[in-house]
């Protein structure tokens, strides 16, 4: 039998809606770019999609009052807790 009361799956950033918000949790320090890091890209700060390109890159993020356009990849390596 399957427990489904524990989550295995970790949300990252690519699982923003436009205008959902959540707060920053682990990610690689290494991989994640330097630049990003010093424009409040840590982990405990508020993210929030803002809008999505064609083709779904780059991401448009609000961190922290910083308007960021992020990678994808990159994305998908910052985990996240959803904010209701």
């Amino acid at each position: 039998m399957i427990d489904l009361t524990i989550s295995t799956i970790q949300e990252t950033i690519n699982s923003l809606r436009p205008g959902e918000k959540g707060i920053i949790g682990n990610f690689a320090v290494e991989k994640i770019p330097l630049k990003l890091q010093e424009m409040g890209c840590l982990p405990g700060n508020e993210v929030q999609l803002i809008q999505l390109a064609p083709f779904r890159d780059p991401l448009f993020l609000n961190i922290n009052g910083n308007n960021l356009a992020i990678r994808r990849e990159t994305a998908d390596l910052i985990e996240i807790t959803k904010v209701l």
